[in-house]
């Protein structure tokens, strides 16, 4: 009985001390951020050890495993991503993209999630520029499960829902 007390106490704890929204705002701002700023190894720093980056290609697609995704990364599949788009050579990156996010309409969403994890909502646009190439906009609804471990928040998904994820695009590198 004393153990349930004791986890009971600290997942109330946890509870307590998840950041507010704002705090999370600010944090989805600087996650967007750092891809702006090309800084990718900072970002994948972001997710949890078992963290994961989903862009699905079906509206509502609920198994990635089963259905082929535009992305769908867990921390190795981001470094190799990370570091063919560091090579010198990688042509869908040359010349590099430049891109910017606007992220808005954050929202903590219902869930059944172990202590001290949130699901957030968010809109978000993001422009893509490269040189002598046309300029893309893509826009859609991030969900980020967010973890609070060792009083740090670490993304646990990062799901990106395009409006378009049916569409067909031409080659896609760096992320949303």
């Amino acid at each position: 009985m004393t153990v349930d007390i004791k986890e009971q106490t600290q997942a109330s704890l946890v509870e307590r001390s998840f950041p507010d929204l704002r705090d999370i705002e600010a944090f989805i701002h600087d996650e967007v951020r750092l891809l702006d700023d090309r800084r990718f190894e900072e970002w994948m720093e972001l997710f949890a050890d078992d963290g994961i980056y989903w862009v699905p290609t079906t509206p509502g697609q609920i198994n990635p495993e089963r259905t082929v995704s535009l992305f769908y990364d867990d921390k190795n599949a981001m470094k190799a991503r990370i570091t063919r788009l560091r090579h010198p050579r990688i042509y869908v990156q040359s010349p590099p993209s430049r891109t910017r996010h606007v992220v808005s309409g954050f929202r903590v969403e219902k869930a059944d999630l172990p202590p001290g994890e949130r699901v957030i909502s968010s809109s978000f646009i993001m422009l893509e520029y490269r040189q002598g190439y046309e300029q893309r906009i893509f826009g859609g609804q991030y969900l980020h499960r967010l973890r609070l471990g060792e009083e740090r928040l670490r993304i646990v998904l990062k799901r990106v829902e395009l409006i378009n994820c049916d569409e067909s695009f031409r080659a896609m590198a760096v992320p949303f």
